[in-house]
């Protein structure tokens, strides 16, 4: 197969945005602003249509409720149409209220389960209002001390939590359930890595899948192994991108370790699960303190799409003859010739050919839209994390 046959394989390849990351943020020591930052969920996917204008990759804009709640989703859906987007995955937020301090969907308390549990289903009539069919859960939940709490015990209430949520779904929908080893408890999480997601899934139904955050892992972790194995199970609902260094930094994908993000996309690749018809939904969760928003969506998307089109040059029938062989370095070989083609030069061919500009990020620094919502944009609240 010639390179271009392979990079046709992009074809239908998609990146969902998070509208989260076009509002302030930061760390837990200070959350920075700056100008142009949306007030509101319609300025969100405005910025979120400017990224996907010039990329052609990110038809699609996650939404957070409550932070994107607005009087009228239908009005919010039909602006996303108008931008050329749509909106993707409602995401819950368990977080951020004074209830939770000790649980939500695993709570000891029946009042706080069910308010957990009513969120989720206000979640599920925004996803009829907006078209969306995907919602999506990530769990804080957890404990600081043994003995706390019941590890047993909570996993209980989360599983009847889980079949409720699941109950009220529509047969179009899904539940994607999300894991995280550490973060915002430190003796144990609910739900903290991929089989306790996994177990929890299986147990609701085919329309729960798994959700793989790459920055959700101990140091360390083969997370393309963790990609084969909820392929294997046919459960990777969802697949997060960002990067980091040392936790769950949420830094632009590919920044801290390109090489790692390609060997993912090879396991991808190997069963097509980047193609459409797989399932599995590709989005970015990543924020973005020091740098344009913007921009940072821009590159990211670009990233995920380099890395996937390398992971597309892999020569499969010289990798399966060096593996059959015990050909370990030739083996390996094969994935660096890959990994080290410049594809930058094709992909922009690619984007020419489909009336997108050749350097999206030029074209972004040159349109003046940075400048053009720092002007707009002036009084309100701007949007963060609240």
């Amino acid at each position: 197969m010639s390179p271009q046959e392979a990079l046709s394989d992009l074809d239908g390849f998609t990146v969902e945005v998070p509208s989260w990351a076009y509002g302030n943020s930061g760390t837990r020591f200070k959350v920075f602003t700056t100008p142009g930052t949306p007030r509101d969920p319609f300025e969100k996917i405005a910025d979120a249509a400017q990224v996907h204008a010039l990329t052609g990759l990110s038809p699609r804009v996650s939404l957070h409720i409550p932070w994107d709640r607005v009087e009228d989703f239908d009005g919010l859906r039909a602006h996303a149409e108008e931008l050329g987007v749509r909106i993707g995955g409602i995401n819950s937020n368990l977080f951020q209220d004074d209830d939770y301090k000790l649980g939500s969907l695993t709570h000891v308390d029946p009042r706080v389960r069910a308010k957990a549990v009513a969120h989720h289903l206000d979640c599920v009539d925004v996803m009829r209002a907006t078209g969306s069919t995907d919602l999506k859960l990530w769990l804080p939940d957890g404990t600081n001390y043994a003995g706390q709490d019941s590890l047993r015990g909570r996993q209980d209430r989360l599983a009847d939590s889980l079949r409720e949520i699941y109950a009220a779904l529509d047969p179009g929908h899904r539940l994607l359930v999300e894991y995280k080893f550490f973060e915002p408890y430190f003796y144990t999480m609910d739900i903290p890595d991929w089989g306790t997601a996994l177990l929890h899934c299986q147990a609701l139904g085919e329309r729960a899948q798994v959700v793989l955050d790459t920055g959700h892992h101990a140091p360390g972790t083969n997370i393309e192994f963790i990609v084969v194995q909820l392929l294997r199970a046919g459960r990777l609902g969802a697949f997060d991108f960002n990067s980091r260094f040392y936790a769950d930094d949420d830094l632009m994908v590919g920044s801290a370790d390109p090489f790692q993000l390609f060997r993912i996309m090879v396991e991808i690749v190997a069963v097509g699960a980047h193609r459409p018809e797989s399932g599995v939904n590709f989005m970015l969760d990543q924020c973005h303190n020091i740098e344009d928003k913007v921009a940072g969506q821009v590159r990211s998307v670009l990233n995920v799409e380099q890395a996937l089109a390398k992971a597309l040059l892999v020569d499969t029938a010289a990798l399966t003859a060096a593996q059959e062989a015990g050909d370990v370095i030739g083996a390996h070989d094969v994935l660096m010739d890959a990994f080290h083609t410049d594809v930058r030069g094709a992909l922009a061919d690619r984007r020419e050919a489909r009336g997108l500009p050749r350097d999206p990020m030029a074209a972004y620094r040159a349109s003046g839209y940075a400048a053009k919502i720092a002007a707009e944009r002036v009084g309100g609240t701007q949007a963060g994390w609240s």
